[in-house]
């Protein structure tokens, strides 16, 4: 059987995206949108490896959006689109794949069906595309108005991978060096090169702007398996000693402070604890033990920060989050919509995800008597489904 080898494009600079950080580095459903694709092209049984091409500027960018995959180390990319790509497939050539398929970075929902149909044309033939055929209305544009409607009999949308034998498609580079064609398909074209149209996939879109990204996120939340998990947390803490309490990151004046190992915030210990059960990855305690010197007097912050990392690495999001201080004092009412709006910041939700609610046990027991404050949170995510 011929041998295939997935070359993915990530060198451009994205300038319509309109961040810093390109866009074949932003993150979608939980990973980087180059990922995405990468996996696709690993997990395929007809592609034997997969080279990407990069800007030399992305390095520290690439080594963090693949970490953990078996990759060919990634070649430099050239000014242009199309000098990036002959400049990867000659770094091919030593190991000279019987096909290669090129396909941009920018495009995540790469199905294995497409690479299926596109590696199976190529059987008979020297390169094929993935596309889908045009079913809007072309209308011909001339100062800002109608000029004709165009026939849209046999015009299709091209995609990527664009597939072609690889010593056909490196020539036809070499050959087009300096001229400024939109794919790997024109090139092969000007080469004389038969490329057939395969059909592609609508939900193979390509990220251009920010507005593709958000659409895309849509896509992923829509089509991702997902499934609820709630989780509970309690925490307590007593007074000591102090003119200030740590409460959901809020330094609030008081004539004690809250006693514990960090800063003893026990509404973001609660809610740390709830996201952790809603995980099913433990407690607080498990991963910042209180033993560890290094968590004393620790801003509680970093605790609900690594957590919420935890979620991001599972390609989770946080639904809502319910959190309900116990005391007699301090009062929380004055400070409960700065409380719900720094919850909501550092968990990265809108405000009206997040309640924060406060209660007192009429006088009974330790929390009647003003010995401390008690929290109770309950968090809720959404999880794909392994």
């Amino acid at each position: 059987m011929s041998t295939a080898t997935a070359l993915i494009v990530a060198a451009g600079r994205g300038q319509r995206f309109g961040t810093e950080r390109p866009k074949q580095y932003a993150p979608l459903g939980g990973m980087p949108v180059l990922r995405h694709c990468v996996l696709t092209f690993l997990a395929h049984p007809r592609v034997d490896g997969v080279r990407v091409v990069i800007h030399p500027d992305d390095r520290n960018l690439y080594d963090d959006a693949v970490q953990g995959l078996d990759l060919a180390a990634p070649v430099p990319g050239g000014g242009s689109r199309q000098e990036s790509v002959r400049l990867g497939l000659e770094s091919l050539e030593q190991t000279a794949p019987d096909l290669t398929l090129i396909h941009d970075a920018a495009r995540p929902f790469i199905d294995r069906a497409t690479i299926d149909r596109v590696l199976g044309a190529l059987t008979d033939r020297p390169g094929a595309i993935a596309a889908l055929p045009v079913v809007d209305t072309l209308k011909r544009e001339e100062d800002g108005r109608v000029s004709r409607t165009e026939d849209r009999r046999g015009l299709w949308r091209a995609q990527t991978p664009q597939g072609f034998h690889f010593d056909a498609i490196l020539a036809a580079h070499r050959a087009a060096s300096g001229q400024t064609l939109t794919d790997d398909a024109a090139v092969a074209e000007r080469a004389g090169l038969a490329v057939a149209l395969v059909e592609g996939s609508p939900a193979n879109i390509k990220v251009t702007t920010q507005d593709d990204l958000e659409s895309a996120e849509r896509w992923i939340r829509s089509a991702q398996a997902t499934e609820m998990r709630v989780g509970q947390g309690f925490d307590v803490h007593a007074f000591g000693p102090g003119d200030h309490v740590m409460l959901c990151g809020l330094r609030i004046g008081h004539d004690a402070a809250l006693v514990g190992h960090s800063d003893a915030d026990v509404g973001l210990h609660a809610v740390t604890d709830a996201l952790l059960g809603a995980l099913g990855a433990g407690d607080i305690g498990s991963h910042f033990p209180p033993s560890d010197p290094q968590w004393k007097g620790a801003n509680s912050r970093i605790f609900v920060s690594h957590v919420c990392d935890m979620i991001a690495e599972r390609g989770g999001r946080i639904t809502h989050v319910d959190l309900t201080l116990i005391c007699e004092r301090p009062k929380i009412g004055p400070h409960r919509e700065a409380m719900r709006s720094q919850l909501a910041a550092l968990l990265g939700v809108s405000e009206d995800r997040v309640s924060v609610k406060a209660t007192t046990t009429e006088k009974l027991g330790f929390l009647g008597r003003g010995e401390g404050v008690a929290a109770q949170a309950t968090a809720t995510l959404a999880l794909p489904v392994i």
